[in-house]
């Protein structure tokens, strides 16, 4: 297959990294040796390092996935004993070894080397340790720095009994040492957190207990179930004491589960067996969830002005510059906590590939694309992080982040849903892009519009923000906020006639209060956090990209809240033309089933699109036509997940002039004409 076609490094099965391990090998030349002493000195080193080292890997949540993925350390065999795997191979390859017997001398000169790789490890590990204590809000003294200092200790005799001080260390089970003092810890962790429930935090709020214990932002692929164990689930499902971690827990899971489903169905199934799968995975996983806190908030609504921004961000080189632009305009920033779902290509077991490039014409005028290689995309959340300015936001729990392989990527409407799940009780719901510039003070004036609209509480503001382009200077706002105010039925094949909506006329901007709008913007819209009790993120639209819009307008509008523009735009979006060759998630898609481009995400897209346009109102998906094309499936949970019961699905229509029989869109005089306070 030719690079274009998105295929290059992705053939055969793509490995989920929190369990990835490479195949076992057989070290050649194993067999005992005339210098059988010297041999068992550097099994014994090997294998209590491996032990060391693996129980380094596991108490720190696998901070070492990179060195996994590269080879420097084995899964199969253990940490060190990768390493001495490594300097054989390079030994071999140099000429210096073989395989097969060598001389006192030079197993003398490979154990040096060995001890110094795994001095340099420890020194990795130190730093790694001291990243991670800070950012996990950890004391000093807990179980995981112990156990990383017992294993210096064991390492430390062992150095002393290879120069012949003292005897070699006996196996020490590390890990279990690790878990048990763990679960010690965590009891005096609770205990703490309910004396502590109510003391001031950063910010003047209030330190709920469902804050801790803090999950941390760095590094990726971090598990919550191995820093916390299996009760955060539990508890959050249970109501009984949910947590922010409980709840990444709980859609790590479903991850982790995504996953193996993908591999298991890589070649074989129709988009609707695909579907079927995914929706029996929601319902196992996502499902419990949800049931759990229906109709209720997760966690109480604090009354401090605190705003919740929601970022769905796929394989974003803006992220990380987003987050230093929100906290550094913020009127408030520590009232400012962000929920990131970062969907990035980490190179971990597939080769990462651009978009769509456009590389020029051809002589009919037709564009020549390509699709190439790319490295591993940059962590935005680790650009923020380690920017000394903002650390503090991460290390105060401020930054939430659920890491998502690229993968097991399938759409803004899921990375919209998880992200959602990221909130943490503040005042404020905000959902946007990941690649935004910000006013000054945008925070304050946005909770100042908000309350200045006639059906506050119940009002969401949202617009389509103007563009920016790299070279612009630093954003400062104050244009005439657009109004979302016509739609159309697409005519494109692979929207299905979903209603698309777009901007109308604007108002002048200096009105005495926002006025209503027709339809709500996906990508910013900023509201009260009620608005995640009344209209919940629905799970069960994967692969889904047109009609998130006007499901999300339909159902909130049913239920009771006014939709509003901004009278100034406070954000600016940077609006990517093709030729940026950034990379879609519908090509990804393709690649994980094995099926290059965007068709086979369109198949998908099809299928769960009905669950829109029933609930629209299309004459082809009733009841009835779902029953004999089989999608009734994609109703599930419909009640839930589905218009409101304030205002009527019909009201809607008629208040937005959209006729469902012709399949057309009016002109809605209200909105155009800025009348509707």
């Amino acid at each position: 297959m030719s690079d274009e076609d998105g295929t290059k490094g992705n053939k055969g099965d793509f490995v989920f990294p929190i369990n990835s391990a490479k195949p076992k090998r057989k070290r050649a030349g194993s067999e005992k040796s005339a210098d059988g002493g010297a041999k068992i000195i550097i099994a014994l080193l090997a294998g209590a390092g491996a032990a060391f080292l693996l129980a380094l890997i596991m108490l720190m949540s696998r901070l070492e996935a990179e060195e996994m993925s590269n080879g420097l350390l084995n899964t199969n065999v253990g940490g060190s004993k990768g390493v001495d795997d490594q300097i054989l191979s390079e030994e071999v390859a140099q000429g210096h070894a073989s395989f097969g017997l060598m001389s006192k001398d030079r197993l003398k000169e490979r154990r040096n080397k060995l001890v110094s790789q795994m001095k340099m490890m420890k020194k990795g590990y130190d730093k790694k340790l001291d990243k991670f204590t800070r950012l996990a809000g950890l004391k000093p003294g807990n179980p995981l720095e112990k156990g990383v200092r017992e294993g210096e200790a064991l390492l430390e005799g062992m150095v002393n009994a290879l120069n012949g001080e003292g005897k070699m260390p006996g196996h020490v089970d590390l890990k279990k040492d690790f878990r048990d003092a763990m679960h010690v810890d965590h009891e005096k962790m609770k205990r703490r957190d309910e004396k502590t429930a109510t003391t001031p935090d950063i910010g003047g709020n209030d330190k709920g207990p469902h804050l801790y214990p803090r999950f941390p932002p760095m590094p990726p692929h971090t598990m919550a179930v191995d820093l916390f164990g299996e009760e955060i689930i539990t508890n959050t499902l249970s109501f009984d004491k949910p947590t922010i971690a409980g709840v990444i827990a709980i859609l790590q899971r479903f991850l982790h589960k995504l996953h193996e489903m993908l591999v298991e169905n890589r070649d074989a199934p129709t988009a609707e067996e695909v579907i079927v799968k995914y929706f029996a995975l929601v319902n196992e996983y996502l499902a419990p969830l949800d049931a759990a806190y229906r109709d209720r908030p997760m966690f109480p609504i604090r009354e401090d002005g605190s705003v919740f921004m929601s970022l769905g961000a796929y394989r974003d080189h803006l992220l990380g510059e987003t987050l230093r632009q929100a906290y550094k305009t913020a009127a408030n920033p520590d009232k400012l906590f962000v929920g990131a779902v970062v969907q990035n290509c980490f190179g971990i077991d597939v080769q990462c590939r651009s978009g769509v490039e456009v590389k020029g014409q051809d002589k009919q005028g037709r564009p020549i694309t390509e699709i190439s290689d790319r490295p591993p995309d940059v962590n935005g959340i680790e650009e923020f992080c380690a920017d000394p300015d903002y650390t503090k936001y991460c290390d105060s729990g401020q930054i939430r982040v659920l890491y998502v392989n690229e993968t097991e990527s399938n759409g803004p409407t899921t990375a919209r849903y998880f992200a959602s799940k990221l909130w943490g009780g503040e005042t404020y719901f905000m959902q946007s892009d990941a690649h935004l510039r910000f006013a000054q003070n945008w925070d304050r004036l946005y909770h100042e519009e908000v309350m200045a609209a006639k059906s506050y509480p119940k009002v969401i503001l949202t617009s389509y923000p103007p563009g920016f382009s790299d070279g612009d200077p630093p954003y400062k706002g104050g244009s005439k906020g657009t109004r979302l105010c016509t739609c159309e039925f697409s005519k494109s094949d692979v929207e299905h006639r979903i209603i698309r909506i777009n901007t109308g006329n604007n108002c002048k901007g200096e009105e005495e209060a926002p006025t209503q709008i027709a339809f709500i913007a996906a990508g910013f819209f900023f509201s009260r956090a009620e608005f995640l009790t009344d209209v919940p993120f629905d799970p069960y639209l994967p692969w889904c990209f047109m009609g998130e819009e006007i499901a999300l307008s339909l159902r909130a509008w049913t239920h009771g809240w006014g939709i509003y523009a901004p009278r100034k735009n406070l954000i600016a979006h940077q609006y990517r033309p093709g030729r940026m060759g950034l990379p879609k998630f519908w090509e990804n898609t393709g690649r994980v089933f094995g099926r290059p481009g965007p068709g086979f995400n369109t198949e998908l897209q099809m299928v769960t699109l009905q669950r829109i346009k029933h609930m629209v109102g299309y004459k082809d998906s009733d009841t009835e036509s779902l029953e004999k094309l089989g999608y009734n499936l994609v109703l599930t949970d419909f009640d839930y997940y589905g218009p409101g019961d304030v205002r009527t699905v019909q009201e809607f229509l008629d208040h937005n002039k959209i006729d469902m029989k012709a399949e057309k869109c009016g002109w809605i005089d209200y909105c155009n004409d800025c009348t509707l306070p």
